[in-house]
């Protein structure tokens, strides 16, 4: 049991630092509070005791909860204000109203409000304890179908594809770091899958049932990207007025994934290295130490070694990140798998745009395998949709094709021409007919 002015207590995803969920107790009546939490101490749960309001608010800006116990009426800011406030922060935290005020009108406002439940005092505590406990296990389910959700989301949408050579190679890494808790250094140009590759492996390894954290450090100002990563103090800084954790924290038990880091500053590479080294870190504003369990996986679309002699980025940290390095190749020194991303994207996008596209003729295929795609299978995706949006029946053509992927007509090039061997179900599948069909054209014209 904790208590909240216990500023040690972390707690990440609704469950502190032991993997346990959290319980958060707000009653103004001591007797009462005390009696609650001695009801729920069976529970499978850290339990963190509130006397107040407005203690329960600043324990919610920095600590996520799985359930909140409250009551309905206390000085200055009610229950439901608090219910509220937590159901915004996460929407996953289940709230429970114990009342002594009990009304048909209290009862649906806390409903209307997002509470799973709410308990009449005197209450019976068998009621409160199974009451509490089903709100937990409703807390449980909740988190458990949205990790499933999100790795079935990755692995229909966010897996790499493709069949070409170099893909080969990226796989093979990717499988080879997803079976070790090491740090990769991921590169690329952008558009490329720099994201997708960091997910997998997540998603792969040991740590996919906890948080993965994305974060852009070219996205995020210079003067601010600090307090994000690690936190700050109340008081670190004007309008800090109350404590809050970083990314790092929210990311403890599983993965956080730096995307182009090139774009960090010295002092920020500083701090990173000492994470990598040992695992601690500091909130701004605060003099204690704080650990955390996590893996790192940073993206760059610079060349590291030309940073490195141009002393703009840290050559220690590059080899503490770079334990795996992983290269995907731009689009356009991987063409066999163009026609695989296209009908990828054919199928992604028919349902979305309630267009029924059954495939890409051959000469749009072909314009498609003929352009350099400097913005690589981002700017695939997004010619896809266009070209979807603009064309007309059920093959998307030419005619909805960018002028500058047009320009690139020259020579009349088949998409045949780009490709390496295909089986006849491939070939069916990329021009989206049946293999019968395709069988029927070939024996016609002669093309055996």
């Amino acid at each position: 049991m904790q208590i909240v002015s216990d500023d040690a207590l972390v707690v990440v995803g609704g469950q502190d630092a032991g993997g346990r969920p959290v319980i958060l107790i707000v009653e103004d009546d001591r007797n009462m509070r005390e009696l609650i939490a001695m009801v729920l101490d069976g529970l499978e749960a850290e339990l963190v005791l509130t006397e107040s309001a407005q203690d329960a608010l600043d324990y919610l800006e920095s600590h996520p909860v799985a359930v909140l116990v409250t009551d309905l009426r206390m000085p200055q800011v009610d229950g439901l204000t608090v219910l509220r406030f937590a159901r915004q922060r996460d929407p996953q935290t289940q709230v429970v109203m114990v009342t002594g005020h009990a009304t048909v009108e209290s009862a649906v406002a806390s409903l209307k409000a997002g509470a799973y439940d709410y308990v009449c005092k005197p209450f019976d505590n068998v009621e409160l304890l199974c009451t509490v406990q089903r709100a937990l296990e409703h807390w449980r389910l909740t988190r458990e179908n949205q990790r499933l959700r999100q790795e079935n989301r990755i692995h229909t949408e966010g897996t790499l594809i493709g069949r070409s050579a170099a893909m080969d190679e990226v796989q093979r890494l990717i499988h080879a770091a997803s079976a070790y808790d090491c740090s990769v250094l991921i590169t690329g140009e952008s558009g490329s899958g720099k994201e997708l590759v960091a997910r997998q492996i997540h998603f792969s390894s040991a740590r996919h049932g906890n948080s993965f954290v994305a974060i852009n450090c070219a996205a995020i100002p210079e003067n601010i990207i600090e307090s994000e990563l690690f936190g700050y103090q109340r008081g670190a800084f004007t309008g800090a007025d109350r404590s809050k954790p970083g990314l790092f924290e929210r990311a403890s038990g599983g993965t956080i994934f730096l995307d182009e880091l090139n774009n960090a500053s010295l002092s920020l590479q500083v701090k990173l290295l000492r994470v990598l080294q040992d695992g601690t870190y500091y909130r701004l504003g605060d003099t204690e130490p704080r650990n955390v369990d996590l893996r790192v996986l940073a993206a760059t679309n610079r060349d590291i070694q030309k940073l490195i002699a141009q002393e703009s980025f840290r050559e220690d940290l590059y080899y503490r990140l770079r334990v795996v390095e992983i290269h995907i190749p731009p689009l356009r020194e991987r063409r066999d798998d163009i026609p695989l991303l296209a009908n990828y994207f054919v199928n992604k996008y028919s349902q979305r745009l309630g267009k029924e596209i059954k495939g890409i003729t051959t000469r749009a295929l072909g314009a498609l395998m003929r352009h350099d795609w400097p913005g690589n299978v981002r700017e695939l995706e997004n010619v896809i949709q266009r070209m979807m949006i603009l064309g007309r029946g059920d093959q998307i053509d030419i005619d909805g094709l960018p002028p500058d992927v047009s320009a690139d007509q020259e020579p009349p090039l088949r998409a045949i021409d780009y490709m390496q061997p295909q089986t006849l179900e491939e070939i069916a599948e990329i021009l989206g007919i049946d293999k019968s069909t395709l069988w029927r054209k070939i024996k016609r014209y002669g093309l055996e």
